[in-house]
C-alpha cells in the first residue's frame, strides 16, 4: 500500500467523515447480523444477500441514501473478507467499530483519470460526492484500481492506493546477518550495529504526563475532553511517525546488505498480552508487566519482521531463540552466568567477551538454538552450523 497525505477543504471533509460514518454503520449492521448466528440456526446473510438488504435500506431512509453506495458496499465486501479470513483461522474474528476510533472507507473501480498531477508535490484524486480532493504527492503514484481514505486520531486524513511494491533484489554477495531484537537495544546486528527505535522526546514526554492526568479530571462529553485526547493524539502520532520512518529504513537496509536474514521467531501479540488476569484470579506484577509490553510495542519488533519478510521475500528466516543469549558465539559453550548484565556477556568457558545483544544476534544468523542441556539445534529445526562460513569477519 501507497499513502499518501490527504488535503480536504472542509466541505469536502464533512463529505470524507459522512462516508466513514456510513462504512461504519453498515459494518457494524454486518457484525449484528453475525452475532446471531447460533449452529442450531440457519446461516448468516451473505454478501450478495446484504446489497440486496441495503438497496432497501437506501430506498427506506434518506440521510443512507444520501450517501456514495459504492462505499457502502464496500464495506460489506470488506466484512465478507474478513469473515472469510476468520473462518480460515488467519484472523480474528471481525468486531463492532467505533466512531473516532476506526474511521475509513474504501472506493474501488478506480480508472486512470481518477488520479492526476498538479505539480511536482501535490496531486488530486477523484472522490465520490466530495470531488477532486488533493493530497501531497511525496512520491510516484502507482497504478491502482483502488484506494482506501482513512482518518487517524489526529485528525489527519491518508489516502493509500492498493498496489504491491516490487520486493527488493538481493544484492548476490551470499551475506548472511542475525537480527536480535531488544528493548534498551532496539535492533541489535551480528555485524556489530545497535539501533534504537526512536522516542518522544523528554519534554514531550513530560507534555504528554501532564495532558494525561488532566484527561483525568476532565469531564466526560466535555469540548475541553475533547481537546486534550487531540492533544494526546498527535503527540502519539508524532511518536508512531517516527518509529514507522525508522522501521522503514532500517528493514530497506538490511534487505540491500543481506541476501539471508535471520531473526528471532518471537510471539510478539503473545509475549504483550496483559497480566491483569480476572477477577477470580487476578494477575501478578501488571504495572511492570504493561511497562514491558509498552516498551516491546515501543521498539517496533512485529513491524520489523513484518516489513522484512514483505521487502525481501524467501530471504527471511526465523530462529528458535532458545538460550541465544546464553550461548557464546565464540565456543558454543551455554551457561546463564556469562550474561554479567543487560549489555555484557563474557563466556565462562574461553573468556570470550562481547556486547550481549551482539553475542545473541550472532548465533541466530549461525542459526543457533539450544536445548537446556547444551546442544545445538532444537527438535524440528535445522541446524545450520555450516552457514557460519558466511559470517561476516
Amino acid at each position: 500500500m501507497s499513502r499518501y497525505r490527504l488535503l480536504p477543504s472542509p466541505a469536502q471533509e464533512a463529505v470524507l467523515r459522512d462516508h466513514c460514518g456510513h462504512a461504519r454503520y453498515v459494518w457494524n449492521l454486518a457484525v449484528e447480523q453475525q452475532s446471531w448466528w447460533r449452529p442450531s440456526r440457519t446461516s448468516a446473510p451473505g454478501y450478495l444477500e446484504q446489497c440486496r438488504q441495503l438497496t432497501a435500506a437506501r430506498a427506506e431512509h434518506d440521510w443512507l441514501r444520501a450517501g456514495s453506495q459504492m462505499v457502502q458496499q464496500q464495506a460489506l465486501r470488506d466484512f465478507a473478507q474478513a469473515m472469510a479470513g476468520f473462518f480460515a483461522g488467519t484472523h480474528r474474528q471481525p468486531m463492532w467499530r467505533k466512531a473516532g476510533r476506526d474511521e475509513g472507507f474504501r472506493v474501488v473501480a478506480v480508472k486512470p483519470g481518477h488520479v492526476r498531477r498538479l505539480s511536482r508535490k501535490t496531486g488530486e484524486v477523484w472522490v465520490p460526492k466530495a470531488g477532486w480532493v488533493r493530497f501531497r504527492r511525496s512520491r510516484a503514484v502507482p497504478a491502482s484500481k483502488s484506494y482506501r481514505v482513512t482518518r487517524d486520531r489526529a485528525g489527519r486524513w491518508h489516502i493509500a492506493f492498493a498496489a504491491v511494491p516490487p520486493p527488493i533484489p538481493a544484492p548476490g554477495t551470499g551475506r548472511v546477518v542475525g537480527i536480535d531484537r531488544g528493548v534498551a537495544v532496539s535492533v541489535a546486528s551480528s555485524t556489530g550495529e545497535l539501533l534504537i527505535a526512536p522516542r518522544l522526546s523528554p519534554g514531550r514526554e513530560r507534555r504528554l504526563l501532564r495532558l494525561q492526568r488532566r484527561l483525568a479530571r476532565a469531564r466526560r462529553g466535555s469540548a475541553r475532553r475533547a481537546r486534550v485526547k487531540l492533544a494526546i493524539a498527535r503527540l502519539r502520532a508524532r511518536e508512531a511517525d517516527a518509529r514507522k520512518d525508522w522501521t522503514e529504513k532500517t528493514s530497506t537496509d538490511l534487505a540491500r546488505r543481506f541476501d539471508l536474514i535471520r531473526i528471532e521467531d518471537l510471539p510478539v501479540a503473545r509475549m504483550t498480552r496483559s497480566a491483569k488476569g480476572t477477577l477470580a484470579q487476578p494477575g501478578r506484577n501488571v504495572r511492570q508487566k504493561a511497562g514491558l509490553n509498552r516498551e516491546i510495542l515501543a521498539s517496533g519488533w512485529g513491524l520489523l519482521a513484518r516489513r522484512l519478510e514483505q521487502k525481501a521475500p524467501g530471504r527471511v528466516e526465523k530462529v528458535s531463540p532458545a538460550f541465544t543469549s546464553q550461548r557464546c558465539s565464540a565456543c558454543g559453550h551455554v551457561d546463564r552466568k556469562s550474561r554479567e548484565s543487560q549489555a555484557s556477556f563474557r563466556c565462562t568457558a574461553c573468556g570470550f567477551a562481547c556486547h550481549a545483544d551482539v553475542n545473541a544476534a550472532r548465533n541466530i544468523a549461525a542459526g543457533h538454538a539450544v536445548t537446556a542441556r547444551g546442544r545445538s539445534g532444537l527438535p524440528g529445526r535445522v541446524n545450520r552450523e555450516p552457514q557460519l562460513a558466511l559470517l561476516p569477519a
